[in-house]
């Protein structure tokens, strides 16, 4: 198994993955028949899925999306420092 990521490590990975999705899906409102391009988008999707996964799990969510009820029936979203809070923006 390997070593946990650092939460400035998980956000920088975040962010580049992000970009990656972001840049490929504009590319893809132009070229919607390319399937290299499709696979690519496909692939850092799901990296960033699973990134922003990791970061909810250990860090507490850094969407609204991954926000979730605590095993006491609590709102969870606000429990830990955001990003910004420790300089990680």
């Amino acid at each position: 198994m390997s070593e946990r990521r650092s939460r400035e490590e998980l956000l920088s990975f975040i962010s580049k993955v992000s970009f990656v999705v972001d840049d490929t899906k504009l590319f893809l409102d132009t070229h919607k028949h390319d399937r290299e391009a499709l696979k690519h988008f496909e692939e850092y999707r799901e990296l960033r899925k699973a990134a922003l996964e990791e970061y909810a799990k250990y860090y507490g969510p850094l969407l609204v999306d991954d926000a979730v009820m605590s095993c006491d029936d609590r709102w969870n979203w606000t429990d830990e420092p955001w990003p910004w809070m420790e300089g990680g923006c």
